[in-house]
């Protein structure tokens, strides 16, 4: 984990603690998550077998915010005047490098290795992928999936909320991401579907559970007079809705 911005999920809720007068948000999404890996053989037919180096990276797609400024609550009769500001939380393709490498112990005979993904949770994120026969080389290859995240923030205001142009909002926090793991499985059957009692199978833990991503602070974004109610939504890169509108309260409830 070479990022200088990778933080632990306590850093990351120190960060949202946040002075009087701010709201803190949270919010739990998928975030799109791509990686691709390569894969290394050596002593393939060995006992106790082959012995399995996997590396590569995770890019994370792009987490953005959108602030929404309305001068009244929707479901009245009274026209709404309603002001959307994006922000950029994350940028698309940020990436962690990973580098595993497992115990021996696969299956003598110059077994199939497959590869497949799972979250923090074990649960499947891809198809298993074939990497090849041990002693004839591994090739590579690339999964698309959605990575866990919990994301927090803390926003406040300052400046009048009355007057013209409105308040400046500043924004600070992170997202702690939900793991991802692996699985090799060493067989000596070329149509592999499952495991049978005569595979090995090695469980890869790449990206632990819990490791944080702080969101660099961002600079005030201006909103609108009149003590307008406030909300936030997380985003993807393309605008798409990651979490429904949280309400943060009137201007005045996030001023300083």
């Amino acid at each position: 984990m070479h990022k200088q911005w990778m933080l632990s999920s306590a850093a990351i809720a120190a960060l949202v603690a946040g002075p009087a007068g701010a709201a803190s948000v949270q919010a739990r999404f998928g975030v799109p998550a791509a990686v691709e890996f390569s894969a290394v053989s050596d002593q393939c037919q060995n006992n106790p077998g082959p012995f399995i180096t996997l590396s590569g990276d995770l890019t994370l797609g792009g987490i953005g915010g959108r602030l929404i400024f309305r001068n009244n609550a929707q479901g009245t009769h009274e026209r709404v005047e309603e002001v959307k500001t994006g922000v950029t939380l994350l940028a698309a393709g940020e990436t962690i490098h990973f580098a595993k490498q497992p115990p021996q112990g696969g299956v003598g005979g110059n077994p199939y290795i497959w590869v497949q993904f799972y979250d923090g949770a074990w649960k499947s994120v891809s198809t298993p992928i074939l990497l090849g026969r041990c002693v004839q080389g591994l090739r590579g290859g690339a999964a698309l999936f959605k990575q866990v995240a919990n994301a927090a923030l803390e926003i406040e205001a300052s400046g009048s909320c009355t007057n013209h142009p409105g308040p400046e909002i500043s924004l600070e926090g992170g997202i702690v991401l939900g793991g991802l793991n692996a699985k090799l499985v060493f067989t000596n059957n070329a149509k592999w579907t499952h495991v049978a009692k005569s595979d090995v199978v090695v469980d890869l833990v790449i990206l632990p559970a819990g490791q944080g991503i702080e969101f660099p602070k961002q600079p005030p974004l201006g909103g609108v007079g009149g003590n307008p109610l406030i909300y936030f939504q997380f985003v993807d890169e393309s605008g798409a809705a990651l979490s429904p509108e949280i309400s943060l309260g009137r201007c005045v409830q996030l001023s300083k």
